[in-house]
């Protein structure tokens, strides 16, 4: 078999390219049949936070195989996932102590919009449905995900088949000409959801979602100084629940295990995946503050589940994966690590014009092209930039992520996530890899560029 392979496959996902075919993982690298090495520079989708086949997670999940694989949750409680939600309650702050398992982020998402409702209905609220989220934003796939995200390529087909949310603005102070260190650029973006509210009526509207630190949709965008706390000061002031969206930036990957932390925010639920099981088993998870669910089982009970909530083996894996991060320190070297990949990116900045701005948290950063850095033009549409430079990354062994920031038409940014075990020598490697990149996609655009010139 080689890794390239042409042969016809009954798969199918986004489009039509193929890519090699995995032969293992180890650490931060990957390698393809024919040997080849990549190095994992976003964690997949920014999931393996501890690294692919780490031993010990590994071994729990054989010594679980060995006793049971699948438990119903209306036939059994399990050790492992009794063991896990404790241990989730307990990195949760203070008051959320209720956790519901899934199975992938939109199922995590689903399940915080149904909670929320439910809640609603159980103390006589009934007119509260509206949860409004921001523009640009991605909370997931499924047509309630959807409807609560801002994100017009994946939206727009199916808006007639769900009811589209209200939005407020994502704040891209960098685009704005706004300085994200000023409190009050803050509150000036955190005001807008307060605007929103009472246009929509104060008590129609159900709860407020938000990425802390932005994820695909932004590109590890962080919220300017005094934004989450002014966001949770307004949810307080009109009884709008606050639901964090962590399924990217949970689980250590900002340098805090939440990072709800670097606010000390008080949400309503908060929605975890991704690296919450570090790509070993599909796992996702939402805590709940204990008044809502005891207001929803007091009502007749949660109206909603999965088939695979739950499961001891995803359970014991989940359990492994937040023991590994504790053990090894994984969310301070995230921080530490975190802080140096961005010195890396502004130097890489420093070298190619076509990077406009570096920004991000922990180990959730990212850079974003543009054509002009003083007027923030985006490169032109159609080189696809977004699409054509991850290739060329991949092409010299190094996996990234890109997306669009501009409501997903245009801003083409690139997510640099690697595992948070990651040394400054992986970081170097990394960075090269950019560099040399970067160098092959500017000589391919330059006659692009030399037009807009």
């Amino acid at each position: 078999m080689t890794a390239m392979t042409d042969r016809p496959s009954h798969l199918f996902y986004q489009g039509r390219q193929r890519r090699p075919v995995l032969d293992q993982a180890r650490g931060v690298y990957m390698w393809d049949v024919d040997g080849k090495r990549y190095l994992d520079g976003s964690s997949g989708a920014m999931v393996c936070n501890i690294g692919h086949s780490n031993e010990n997670v590994l071994e729990a999940m054989r010594r679980q195989m060995a006793k049971s694989t699948f438990g119903y949750r209306l036939h059994f409680e399990t050790e492992a996932s009794e063991t896990l939600a404790a241990k989730t309650a307990a990195l949760c702050p203070e008051g959320l102590n209720r956790v519901f398992f899934v199975s992938g982020g939109s199922e995590a998402v689903e399940s915080a919009i149904k909670l929320a409702r439910q809640y609603t209905l159980a103390i006589g609220q009934d007119n509260r449905w509206k949860i409004i989220t921001r523009s640009p934003s991605y909370h997931g796939c499924t047509l309630g995900a959807l409807a609560v995200t801002g994100y017009e390529p994946l939206t727009r087909p199916f808006e007639p088949m769900m009811q589209p949310m209200p939005k407020v603005p994502a704040p891209t102070a960098y685009l704005d000409g706004l300085d994200p260190e000023d409190e009050a650029t803050g509150h000036h973006y955190a005001d807008m959801l307060e605007e929103r509210i009472l246009a929509e009526g104060p008590d129609t509207v159900l709860a407020f979602m938000v990425e802390p630190v932005g994820g695909a949709s932004t590109g590890a965008l962080p919220p300017p100084r005094g934004y989450m706390e002014r966001v949770q000061e307004i949810c307080r002031k009109y009884g709008v629940l606050l639901i964090l969206d962590e399924v990217m930036t949970g689980a250590g990957r900002t340098g805090a295990f939440l990072a709800a932390e670097h606010w000390n925010l008080s949400p309503d639920i908060i929605v975890m995946s991704k690296g919450f099981a570090a790509g070993y088993v599909p796992l996702g998870a939402m805590a709940a503050h204990e008044r809502l669910v005891e207001a929803v089982l007091d009502d007749g009970g949660f109206l909603h589940g999965y088939t695979y909530a739950g499961n001891p083996l995803a359970c014991a894996a989940g359990v492994a994966v937040l023991d590994e991060i504790e053990r090894q320190g994984l969310t301070r070297n995230a921080a530490i690590m975190g802080d140096k990949l961005l010195d890396r990116l502004r130097g890489l900045m420093q070298r190619h014009s076509i990077i406009g701005d570096v920004r991000g948290m922990g180990l959730l950063t990212a850079f974003e092209f543009m054509s002009d850095r003083t007027t923030k033009a985006p490169l032109p549409k159609h080189l696809k930039a977004f699409d054509r430079f991850v290739n060329i990354a991949y092409e010299n062994g190094l996996i990234v992520y890109s997306r669009r920031t501009r409501n997903g038409l245009e801003g083409d940014h690139i997510i640099v996530a690697p595992p948070m075990i990651v040394t400054e020598t992986h970081l170097d490697e990394i960075t090269g890899m950019l560099d040399a990149s970067l160098a092959q996609f500017t000589d391919e655009i330059r006659p692009e560029l030399d037009k807009i010139a």
